[in-house]
C-alpha cells in the first residue's frame, strides 16, 4: 500500500499548472494560455489534461511562448474549456507548479474573476519547494525533465510544461516525501553574507532581489536549521 493510501497528509490528486502570459506582470501583461493535468499519485498517472487560450489583442512575449495574439480570439469552446478547467480544480487536493511564485498569481486571479472566489487549496512550487536528489536547489524545468530521463524537445506552451512534470512526477523515487516537503511552511530568509561570499549563497539556492539588496530564499524549519552560514529572517 502506497504512503498517499495510509497518510492523508499526502495529496492523492494533484493538478499540474502552467500559464502564459504577454509579459511578466499584471495589470500591463495579461494570461493568455493555461495548461493543466491531473495526475494520481497513487498510481504516478495522467488522469486529464485540458489547455486552452485566452482571448488577447496583443503578445509582447510571442517570441518566448510562439502565441499569436490573433489565433487566442479565434472561435473555439472557450467556456466548455473553463467549465472543465472549474472542474479540474475542484478535483485536486493540491496544485503543483513549476515556480509557483510567478504562476500562482495568475491563476487565481483568474478564478478569483470567474469564480468569485480563491478554492482554499495548498499549492506545491516544484522549482523552490522540493529538494529533488542529486539536483542543486531550484532547478530549471529542463534540468529537472533531463535528470529523470524526460527528453526535452520543446518548451514554452502551457501544456508541454505540464506533460514534462508529470512524466518526472512518474518516474520520481519517494514521490509522496517529496510532496509533504513541498507542503512545509516555508519562511523568508535574507543570507548575512558578504559580497565575497555570494557563490555559498548561490549554491544554497537563494536568489538575489536587487530591490531589497539581498540573497532571500523561501525554506521550511528544517532547511534553516542546516544553513551553513548566518541569516536574517524577512517578515514576507
Amino acid at each position: 500500500m502506497s504512503a498517499a493510501a495510509t497518510n492523508p497528509a499526502v495529496p492523492t490528486t494533484l493538478l499540474i499548472l502552467d500559464t502564459e502570459t504577454t509579459g511578466l506582470q499584471a495589470p500591463e501583461a495579461e494570461l493568455c494560455e493555461i495548461g493543466a493535468v491531473l495526475f494520481s499519485v497513487p498510481h504516478r498517472a495522467v488522469l486529464q489534461q485540458l489547455s486552452f487560450l485566452l482571448g488577447v489583442y496583443e503578445n509582447k512575449a510571442e517570441p518566448v511562448n510562439g502565441i499569436d495574439a490573433e489565433i487566442t480570439r479565434l472561435a473555439m469552446p472557450h467556456q466548455q474549456a473553463r467549465a472543465l478547467f472549474f472542474s479540474l480544480v475542484d478535483s485536486a487536493d493540491a496544485l503543483l507548479a513549476h515556480n509557483a511564485s510567478f504562476d500562482r498569481p495568475w491563476i487565481e486571479s483568474f478564478l478569483q474573476k470567474a469564480l468569485g472566489a480563491t478554492p482554499a487549496i495548498p499549492w506545491i512550487c516544484s522549482y523552490e519547494g522540493i529538494s529533488w536528489p542529486d539536483l542543486k536547489p531550484n532547478p530549471s524545468l529542463a534540468s529537472l525533465a533531463l535528470a529523470h530521463g524526460i527528453p526535452v524537445w520543446s518548451a514554452h506552451r502551457a501544456l508541454t510544461d505540464c506533460t514534462y512534470l508529470a512524466q518526472v512526477l512518474q518516474r520520481a523515487p519517494n514521490l509522496e516525501q517529496l510532496l509533504l516537503e513541498g507542503l512545509e511552511p516555508r519562511h523568508l530568509v535574507a543570507a548575512d553574507l558578504p559580497f565575497s561570499r555570494k557563490d555559498e549563497a548561490k549554491e544554497a539556492g537563494f536568489r538575489w532581489e536587487p530591490q531589497a539588496k539581498q540573497w532571500r530564499r523561501r525554506l521550511t524549519n528544517a532547511q534553516i536549521e542546516a544553513l551553513p552560514f548566518p541569516f536574517t529572517w524577512i517578515n514576507a
